[in-house]
């Protein structure tokens, strides 16, 4: 195995995670069109993608922004909606326990669905596979691909005239990611209930709203999951 960066594992995770961008690119150009749409200039859309960059909540987090919420609920609500990462973290450890601190701080920062998802899968099919490599290259693609997008949407969305209602393109995007999560019992319930509490919380004081209906998914999920043990 070649002790450069630049070697086999690194490039089979790039080329894995490659037909995957069809889903990313038009994700991050809607996650920079909503940020034009919540008042972001160019260089605070890019400082929240770099530091965020989770798309689920970076969208939120945006929609809140443009309802001007408080800060404390904005950041609740993407914390809440990104707890299943601290699942993945949990789950993909192990494949990485030999590795420095460092290292391993450095690999959380670009976990994502698509990484974290490619990387188990592969580390189970290939134990010759560097891990850190594979999963860098899977990881570290998405997060340019995003950025990059992230730009696109926010000098695209800048031009667009509000009558052409771009920013419904957002709720598009959750429509999207939801209807094919919702594959099994759980998932339905989470998505179903979770909807329904935000639609009808919806006039709550501080815009709580979103913030409750995404709880109320994740403990409908939790609770259909152990019922159905």
């Amino acid at each position: 195995m070649s002790d450069t960066l630049l070697d086999g594992d690194l490039w089979a995770g790039v080329r894995d995670v490659s037909p995957l961008m069809l889903g990313i690119v038009p994700f991050s150009l809607v996650a920079g069109i909503a940020a034009v749409d919540a008042g972001l200039g160019l260089a605070e859309a890019v400082g929240m993608s770099v530091i965020v960059f989770a798309g689920a909540s970076q969208l939120a987090a945006l929609d809140l922004l443009g309802s001007n919420a408080p800060l404390a609920v904005v950041v609740g609500t993407a914390v809440v909606i990104n707890v299943r990462m601290v699942m993945y973290s949990a789950s993909i450890a192990p494949y990485f326990a030999d590795y420095g601190r460092r290292l391993r701080a450095g690999l959380a920062y670009v976990l994502t669905d698509q990484a974290y998802a490619l990387s188990v899968a592969e580390f189970d099919r290939n134990s010759d596979r560097s891990r850190w490599r594979y999963y860098l290259g899977a990881g570290a693609s998405l997060w340019v691909v995003w950025q990059i997008g992230t730009v696109v949407g926010v000098v695209v969305g800048a031009g667009v005239p509000d009558a052409w209602g771009l920013t419904f393109a957002v709720p598009l995007v959750f429509l999207a990611l939801l209807v094919p999560a919702m594959k099994d019992r759980p998932s339905i319930a989470a998505g179903v209930s979770g909807g329904a509490v935000a639609v009808v919380a919806a006039g709550l004081p501080l815009n709580l709203g979103l913030l409750v209906g995404a709880s109320t998914g994740i403990v409908a999920g939790l609770a259909a999951e152990v019922l159905g043990e």
